[in-house]
């Protein structure tokens, strides 16, 4: 290894120590290193003039704009309870079936992620409403934090997230393409954590009794409760997908008509608009400067060419590359236990994205999936960033068992992943609208 590479492996070294040690917030860590090893390598005048080339670049990035904006819709649908119309449409349907409070969990955090992007919110919403419930049909606090805890990490995966927005940024992928390759994911992901359920409930049958039989006339009367955010997600997706507008046009109408909906129903007023205003500042604010110290940091390791050397060497390495790839899992995988997932993706973007393309690698399929094993981290110690927020709102149940509770889970991404690098269509198939419309197309002939 040459001694620039060397430089930017300490640079990693000394990031970390800051990080953890001194608890410097992960933007200005990024920041500070990352000037710190340009001026040394390059100088000081050279460091200052790259510091404000992509602070400002960072900043008036036109994309930059598309974070706000879903960020905000999530925060309206967040401030206007949403979400237990979503469960209770989801448990009319399935509620009555062994687990299925848990299962209906799932899918209600499946369908709040649709709009929200956020896992600790998604965590906060469906903890309230449905913690309650499966406490009153006596189920087991395992099951009850666990299916809330691991499906709340949904928001993370299923557009529009803004960790998959970060990442389309940061590498030069198409946000939208992220987007569809998110979707797909996060429905094999959903399948498993429910399939999770079906299987804790068949191994200890007293953990999730059997609730309340719906007539099919309450099953339908439960579903236009989920239809106004079904039709939003719907409008988003699509149109992005069709090509009617960008994701930062997306993003612009998915909040107006979040707004529609909310005042339609009459939960629309100055507290809920401030309150969702605020969020959206502080949350833009932190995500825009763990952006910008990104950049910085990763202009320094380009210097450095620690992340080619790195490419290079696995590249020579006498091993299949899905070796290789297991062993980059992994590492995600401890290091989304110890540090914010988006954090840890943009600090190893440089890193790990040159080294995936040189083995054959799709980029876009591993975006996603990094996605996915990274989010494992919000219910795993000692981040677990979701399993502190439902505890929260679980009092009565002790962390320890939270904590246990999350293990349950941890399965599903196992499988989910095993799935993902099995057959890689399941992100890949919807990225190209043109061939996708031809493949249903076809179909419709072929049916007709």
């Amino acid at each position: 290894m040459s001694a620039t590479a060397m430089i930017g492996v300490m640079g990693i070294v000394v990031l970390l120590l800051v990080l953890f040690i001194l608890g410097t917030p992960v933007g200005f860590a990024m920041a500070i290193v990352g000037f710190a090893g340009y001026w040394y390598i390059m100088s000081l005048d050279a460091a200052l003039s790259m510091v404000g080339n992509e602070v400002w670049a960072t900043f008036s990035s036109y994309g930059m704009t598309v974070i706000p904006l879903f960020v905000f819709m999530g925060q309206i649908a967040f401030y206007t309870g949403v979400s237990r119309k979503l469960f209770e449409a989801a448990y009319a349907w399935i509620g009555h079936i062994r687990g299925g409070l848990a299962a209906a969990s799932v899918m209600a955090c499946a369908a709040f992620a649709t709009i929200c992007g956020s896992n600790t919110a998604t965590a906060a919403t469906m903890a309230t409403v449905v913690l309650p419930e499966m406490k009153k049909y006596g189920y087991h606090p395992m099951l009850s934090v666990g299916s809330v805890g691991a499906g709340s990490t949904l928001g993370v995966v299923i557009p529009p997230s803004v960790v998959l927005i970060v990442i389309g940024l940061y590498s030069n992928q198409s946000i939208a393409k992220l987007f569809y390759g998110g979707f797909g994911a996060g429905i094999i992901l959903t399948i498993a954590m429910v399939c999770s359920v079906w299987v804790l409930c068949k191994i200890h049958p007293d953990w999730g009794p059997a609730g309340t039989k719906a007539t099919w006339k309450q099953r339908f009367a439960a579903l236009p409760g989920a239809f106004e955010m079904v039709l939003l997600f719907l409008l988003v997706i699509v149109g992005l997908y069709l090509g009617w507008f960008t994701p930062s046009e997306a993003g612009a109408i998915g909040s107006f008509f979040a707004i529609v909906i909310a005042a339609i129903q009459g939960k629309m007023n100055w507290k809920v608009l401030k309150s969702s205003i605020q969020d959206t500042l502080v949350a833009t604010s932190m995500v825009l400067m763990i952006v910008a110290g990104a950049f910085i940091f990763g202009k320094f390791l380009a210097v450095t060419q620690l992340p080619r050397e790195l490419a290079d060497w696995a590249a020579g390495l006498p091993v299949p590359p899905a070796a290789i790839l297991a062993v980059i899992f992994v590492i995600y995988m401890i290091g989304g236990m110890i540090m914010d997932a988006l954090a840890l993706l943009i600090l190893t973007i440089p890193i790990f994205f040159p080294l995936a393309g040189t083995l054959g690698y799709d980029p876009l399929w591993f975006g996603v999936v990094l996605t996915v094993i990274t989010t494992m981290g919000a219910i795993t110690p000692p981040v677990a960033a979701t399993m502190y927020v439902v505890a929260g709102v679980a009092k009565d149940v002790p962390m320890k068992t939270v904590f246990k509770a999350m293990f349950l889970f941890v399965p599903s991404y196992v499988v989910s992943v095993a799935l993902y690098m099995l057959f890689p269509w399941l992100i890949t198939a919807f990225t190209d609208p043109d061939k996708t419309i031809r493949w249903i197309t076809g179909l419709l002939g072929l049916a007709g």
